[in-house]
This record gives C-alpha cells, structure tokens and sequence, in this order.
C-alpha cells in the first residue's frame, strides 16, 4: 500500500515514514499542502496521514479538497495533532477525517493507529469494489428481477429493496443474518418496523432516504441482536425501476470498531515509552491488576517511571473518570502530611484559618497515589493504617468520622522488607498496601527502549521550543547505550533536553551530549573540537533534492556497499534500494 505522508516537521515526516515501511508499505512525503494536493491528483492515495497545523494550508482545509479528487471519497484520511481537546477532536471528524492521532505519541501507539487505519482501508476498498460490483450488477439486470435478487443474495453485504410503500419487497441472507430476521417474516412489512434500529436511528436512516441522492451519506449505527450487537454502516440508493423504490445497503464495520477499543485500552500507555520483553510484560501487569480494585505497590528506582505507572493504573481501571491525585510523601513534616492526607478542622492549628479537605477526601471515587512511602513516620504509618481498615478519615481538630472509597497506589525505591526487619516501617501496614507488587525495570536493563525514548523526547522538546532537532547520530546514540543511567528514564530525558540545547546543526552530536555521559578523554577534545563531521541522523527527515544527496554521500563514504551506507542512513537495506530507484542513482 502506498501512503501519502503530509506534515511540514521534518522530524514528524521521518518518524511516520519509518513507521510506515516498517510494516511494509511505501510511502511520499510532502511538507505542505499543495504539494500533498498535487500528489494525490496525479495517483490517488488509499491512506494519508495529515497534519492539523501547517503553514499556507491547514490539514482541516485540506480534506474536503482530497474528498473532491478523483480517488478522494474512498481516501482514509488521519489527522495528526497536538490538538487534545474533545470539541477540536469532533471538529476534525466532522471535517471527513476518518481517525487522528494525537501528539505526542510513542511507537507503539502509532503502530496501534496504523493497523486499524490500514484495517478501515481494507473494508473501505473491499466496500467499494463490492459497491461497484453491485451497481454494475444492477445495471446489467435491471430488467430480470428474479435474477438481480439473486445476484443480491450472493453477495455478502446485507441488502434490503423497498417498494413505493416503503413496504420491503427484498432482503438478502446478509441481512436476515444481521438483523436475526426471516426473510418470511421481513417481506411485505414497513422496513422501520424490520431494522432493529433505535428510533432516533430509524428517523435518521428515514432522513437519509428522503435526500437526493446526491446528497446522501453512509450512516454508522449501532444496532443489537438476542446474542450480539454489531456496527453497521448504512448506504440509501435508488432504485432504478422505480422513483420511491429504495435500495438499503447494510455493511457490518463491527471489527474496526472493537480495533478503536483496543487501541483505547493501549493509548493509556502512550505515556509510558517502550517495548522491550520487560515492558511487554509491565503493560500485561497493569492491564491484570487495573481489573481488581486492589492496593498497589511499584517499587523501582528513582527517575524509572513510579508515577506514570500509577496513572496508567487509574485510566484503566473502572474509577478512570474520577481523580487521580499524586503526593510526595519525602520531605514534608509529620504534621504537613498527616494535615495535607486527611484535612483539618479551622483553628486545628495556627495557619488553619478554615476548614480543608485532605487529599483521601479529594480523591474519592478515584485513585489516590503515594509517592516515596518509606520516608513516613511511624505516627503517620499508624494513622495511615487505620484510614485503609476502617476506609474512614478524621480531620485534624474534628473527631467525626468521614466514608471514603478510595484506591490507593503507593511507591518506593527502598526495600521495604529490610525497613521492617529494622524497624522503620510497620510490617501490617506494608502488607496492606503490597496486595499487589509491581517491580519496574531500569533503564539499564531495557537498553533497546532508548531510541523509542530519544525520539519521544525530542519530539517533545521540539513541540515546547519550536526549535529544529532532526534526529541524533550514531556514536551519539551508541554513547546513550553505552551509558548505565542511574537516574533512570528521568536522567536520559534530562541528557536529551541538554543535548538539544547544544546542537547547532539539527544533529544530536556525541559532543552535543552532558559531559557526564563521556569519558574523561572526550571531554577534553569535545571542547577543543573545532572540525567535527556529523554523522548521518538515525532520524531525519529532508527535501528530496537533499535525501538523493545524502544517498550519494552514504554510498560514496561505504565505497558503494549497500549494507554499510544503509547503516550510515540509519534506514534498512530495502528501503535504500527504493530509494536509489525512485532517485535513478546506480551505485
């Protein structure tokens, strides 16, 4: 499948092309829309990935213009977006796009995105041909009914014929399955009182037919049955051999609808970068213990993620629509937490000039997340204790009881078994907070995560600042990877965000890099160097008159082996040869 690839962010452009030939398909890029508008009037695209925001022409302005082309109806079209807001969101389908992303977003969200988009493409070119082959079909037979109503049998997509009376007069072994009907009971009956519609759906499938047909579009509706439910799109055309007659065309969408509900079950993690083996198997660990409203302990090292674990957590648990609070227990005195957890009466103490919540009240309903648990106090440890027995809070001055219904979610770097042999910490209230343990990996033990996690970083940096990163070298990365990241993903972010700051051509160089992440002797020439050869970018995206160019440059330095000027590339050995094709450049 050839994809078009539409955005004016050179780094976004490689992301989503590398994305997209890794699973296979080819793809053009255009940094702007009338280039895009172009490409697609001269070979229609079945799928295109399009920027919201671009100089000269908006990817919303875009879509109509893309419908209108030859090609343009049966186009899938997603949206890429920083936008998140629910109205901008509705605002872009409503415009014709047929899904978005939003940014930022990780590789596994885009490969997630990916698969139902080419899965919608499928349907839509199996719909269309299908469509096509029914009209032709129609056309062919319009004077024998008996043979027409066969062909319509024989085809798998539900069809139903009405006559002036909007009586029907036909309906296919398609539709009797969908609709859980027999076609005995459906012939000759009002079709409003045969489609299992929800009236407000019924009246809308009635608007639909009594449009020219010019105007019609294809409905999704939602419709249930004794044993299943299913998601149908429904299509109005007319019958030839009659100017009332009807022809509804019911195609089941179900699978690309339980697609979007799995991606909406994987997008929580979307925040949470990776998928090495010990990341796989930390996402099936949310998923099992976000279904049992149970403690949670995460225990990791500083700077792993504790926190983005615990949201996660929440958003896929049942109490993903009530709040979700995050303290840090380190630090603060035993009377500003225990006041901050459980709230105080007015006049409790000097400073308390009015009654306040605390955060188990704040968070009910919800999920309530206690970051370093092993810093507290034996005296809040008690009072904590007798919050998750009695699931009650008393306020500091009052001594009125108050019901919660909270989740609660805690975290540590410290080994908590040997705090209890040492007497820090209470061993029943560690094991009723540890029903369920989660042990993060580090850094260092998921080293393949760190080019996911470069791009997600810099894709980031690139959104706040505005300021061009195209991608990072090799030695730099090698550098990354070399490294043991004691502070974990939270110290690689910190090094990218430096590095970013430093680069002055657009490429992460390794000299680019915190001197802390290079030996001794690096240092000392890092800061002498005054003629440095960047190297190729593992992520870059460039105009075509520049991409031949490198091509050449990469060839020529690998003294025309393939396999090493793909490496120098940082792309794979097919997609250089397709490269080289496309550009004419023999090697």
């Amino acid at each position: 499948m050839d994809v078009l690839i539409v955005d004016d962010t050179p780094g976004m452009l490689l992301l989503l092309q590398h994305a997209v030939e890794n699973r296979g398909h080819t793809s053009t890029t255009c940094a702007d829309g009338a280039c895009a508008i172009e490409a697609f009037r001269i070979a229609p695209y079945p799928l295109i990935l399009l920027d919201w925001e671009m100089p000269g022409m908006s990817g919303i302005e875009m879509i109509p213009l893309i419908r209108a082309l030859p090609g343009g109806e049966v186009a899938n079209i997603v949206l890429v977006t920083g936008k998140s807001d629910p109205d901008d969101l509705r605002r872009a389908l409503e415009a014709g796009a047929d899904d978005y992303i939003t940014k930022p977003f990780g590789y596994e969200l885009l490969d997630v995105r990916l698969t139902v988009a080419e899965q919608q493409c499928k349907m839509r070119a199996d719909r269309y041909r299908i469509r096509m082959e029914l009209v032709d079909s129609m056309q062919q037979i319009a004077a024998s009914s008996d043979d027409m109503l066969s062909i319509l049998n024989q085809i798998c997509i539900g069809t139903v014929l009405t006559d002036d009376d909007e009586n029907i007069r036909f309906i296919s072994h398609a539709a009797c399955a969908i609709f859980d009907v027999d076609s005995a009971q459906a012939v000759g009956n009002p079709w409003q009182s045969v489609f299992p519609f929800k009236e407000s759906d019924l009246m809308a499938v009635r608007e639909v037919a009594n449009l020219p047909s010019s105007e019609r579009q294809p409905l999704q509706l939602q419709l249930r049955t004794v044993d299943k439910y299913y998601w149908v799109e429904v299509m109005v055309r007319d019958d030839p051999r009659g100017i009332h007659n009807r022809i509804f065309v019911f195609n089941d969408v179900t699978e690309v609808y339980d697609l979007r509900e799995q991606l909406g079950e994987r997008a929580v993690f979307e925040s949470i970068v990776g998928k090495s083996p010990p990341m796989m198997q930390l996402y099936q660990q949310i998923q099992e213990i976000s279904n049992v409203d149970i403690t949670v302990m995460i225990c990791g090292e500083t700077g792993s993620g504790k926190e983005l674990v615990a949201k996660a957590i929440h958003s896929t648990s049942h109490r993903n629509d009530k709040p979700f609070i995050a303290v840090n227990c380190a630090g603060l005195t035993d009377s500003l937490l225990t006041s901050q957890l459980f709230g105080h009466q007015r006049g409790a103490f000097t400073g308390a000039v009015k009654d306040q919540k605390g955060f188990f009240e704040e968070a009910d309903g919800g999920t309530l997340f206690l970051d370093e648990i092993g810093e507290i106090s034996m005296n809040v440890q008690t009072a904590l204790l007798r919050v998750l027995q009695e699931r009650e809070v008393v306020r500091v001055g009052e001594n009125r009881p108050r019901k919660i219904d909270v989740r609660l979610i805690t975290a540590t770097n410290r080994n908590l078994p040997d705090e209890v042999e040492q007497g820090n910490f209470r061993a029943d209230l560690m094991y009723r907070i540890r029903v369920a343990e989660i042990q993060l990996p580090a850094l260092r033990e998921r080293l393949g995560d760190i080019p996911l996690l470069v791009n997600t970083f810099l894709s980031r940096f690139c959104a706040l600042t505005g300021k061009k990163i195209d991608g990072i070298s090799n030695s730099a990365l090698r550098t990354l990877t070399d490294h043991q990241w004691p502070g974990n993903v939270r110290e690689l972010e910190n090094a990218i965000e430096v590095a970013a700051v430093r680069s002055k051509d657009g490429i992460i160089q390794r000299q680019d890099l915190p001197h802390s992440l290079l030996p001794h002797v690096d240092r000392e020439s890092s800061s002498q160097q005054t003629d440095v050869v960047a190297e190729k970018p593992v992520a870059a995206a460039v105009a075509p008159e520049d991409a031949r160019q490198n091509i050449i440059d990469a060839l020529s330095q690998a003294n025309g082996n393939r396999k090493e000027a793909a490496k120098l590339l940082g792309i794979g050995r097919a997609t250089l040869y397709r490269h080289m094709d496309k550009f004419a450049i023999d090697a």
